[in-house]
């Protein structure tokens, strides 16, 4: 009988321990992405989002499925929307819970979050969203206080104290340079002599400004890895510099016949690396100077990268982008009011062209018109207005506002590559080196995640490749 319960013990203690993973984005998506993860008897939190599209109670993670459980920390990859958009709620729900992330990720965070109270607010009266805003300016300032800065390829515990290589027995974590946006970070774990490596949103190959991602290579044993672009292959002979020549003589035709241009951007990321771009084409006399024109949002997060640009890894470090690019900044009200003049370009947010933001409201009065033109960049949901338009034919109709009649398309419309996220062929690569006993696919839409899932099965037999099924607690 003794050693039945001595047998039963040690069989309880190894479950207790085992780790733990549950995904809690409320769908296969790139929505609110927010994973818990459990490891040596420690509990954390990776990121904490909010949906792009969605909106309510649909537009948090799903933190019920935690309620209860003492989080100790709450790790953050980076500054966007779907990754820090409702850490507030988050750091109400475990007031005791350490915060960390990089120092560019916390000023870029405090601005977005800001700025997602006035958007909420708006929400409230457009749409009848009682619950919103889901936070308050005031409530942004308390709990920015609480965040722990954290420099990158630095060894340090959950506590918030730098970790000594040789403790073994320590819960800690260490930032590596993701190359997605400013400030992005994959987040390597170390506990009981089991590593875990969380990607976050990552980039292999360099962006006009950004450069591409510097990731460890230790074989670790559990790889958590995003899969934007599964469903996407690369294509054959493409390279930055060809997709950058052939932006600027698309946008050198357009302008030749008395075009204006919009670009739909994300505010944060996309909007400096286009403004870059378009500095580059003007200072090697691709195009003849032009008016550039960006939202209000956008030229807070630029005011950040130019005023890190020393301190970063980076291109073009002496660019200083409000002062050498020289942008117009529209907002709300002027976006209404500016005349659609040929020979301009409008990079304007959101990327996705959610209804009432700059880059939609300007859409409306363009699309219309055979001159203009829309010049797609990056990543955007299929269902989103930016996914609709874009796979709009010419002549068809397409209702960028669900408030409003559909509009027809006769403008020119072209897409670009020059997505921040890793192709995923150098997703394969790099899964390919660490060799991880475990992968764990998420950030993806169901297409991109099942090819992803195939390829690595196939090319890492001996690995585990599982897709987590969103609130299903699972054991790693």
């Amino acid at each position: 009988m003794f050693l039945r319960a001595e047998r039963f013990n040690a069989l309880t203690l190894q479950r207790l321990d085992a780790l733990k993973f549950i995904n809690l984005t409320r769908r296969t998506e790139i929505g609110a992405n927010c994973y818990y993860l459990e490891i040596g008897g420690h509990r954390l939190v990776l990121d904490c989002g909010m949906h792009p599209t969605n909106t309510g109670e649909e537009a948090l993670p799903n933190l019920k499925l935690i309620a209860g459980r003492q989080i100790e920390a709450i790790l953050v990859s980076h500054g966007h929307q779907d990754h820090i958009g409702t850490l507030p709620v988050l750091m109400r729900h475990f007031p005791t819970a350490h915060i960390f992330m990089t120092d560019a990720t916390a000023d870029v965070g405090q601005i977005l979050l800001h700025n997602s109270v006035n958007v909420m607010t708006r929400q409230r009266e457009e749409i009848g969203e009682r619950s919103y805003p889901l936070f308050t300016h005031r409530e942004i300032d308390r709990a920015s206080k609480r965040w722990r800065r954290c420099p990158a390829h630095q060894q340090i515990s959950i506590t918030g104290e730098r970790a000594p290589q040789r403790d073994q027995g320590l819960l800690t974590f260490e930032f590596f340079d993701a190359g997605h946006v400013l400030g992005s970070a994959g987040i390597l774990l170390r506990a009981d002599g089991q590593t875990i490596f969380y990607t976050g949103d990552v980039n292999f190959d360099d962006q006009t400004i950004m450069e591409a991602a510097i990731f460890p290579r230790e074989k670790v044993d559990l790889l958590i890895m995003e899969c934007t672009r599964g469903d996407h292959a690369k294509p054959p002979g493409w390279t930055r510099a060809a997709e950058e020549q052939r932006m600027a003589e698309a946008l050198g035709s357009a302008f030749q016949r008395g075009a204006c241009v919009l670009i739909p951007v994300f505010a944060l990321g996309k909007t400096q690396e286009i403004l870059a771009m378009l500095y580059k084409f003007k200072r090697q006399r691709l195009l003849p100077d032009f008016p550039i024109y960006i939202g209000g949002l956008s030229s807070k997060f630029t005011d950040v990268y130019d005023r890190r640009a020393p301190i970063t890894r980076r291109h073009l470090p002496r660019l200083q982008l409000m002062r050498d690019v020289a942008p117009f900044i529209l907002n709300d009200q002027t976006i209404r009011e500016a005349p659609v003049r040929a020979g301009r370009a409008y990079v304007l947010s959101s990327g996705m062209m959610i209804p009432n933001t700059l880059s939609n409201v300007f859409a409306q009065r363009l699309i219309e018109n055979p001159r203009h033109a829309v010049f797609f960049v990056g990543y955007a949901n299929p269902q989103s207005p930016a996914g609709l338009l874009r796979e709009t034919p010419r002549g068809g109709e397409v209702a960028l506002d669900p408030g409003k009649p559909a509009q027809p398309v006769r403008c020119d419309i072209q897409q670009f590559q020059f997505s921040a996220h890793a192709a995923r062929e150098t997703l394969i690569d790099y899964a390919k080196k660490l060799a991880p006993s475990r992968i764990l696919l998420v950030h993806g839409d169901p297409s991109a995640v099942e090819w992803m899932r195939v390829a690595l099965s196939e090319e890492l037999p001996g690995t585990a490749v599982v897709v987590p099924t969103p609130g299903m607690e699972m054991e790693v």
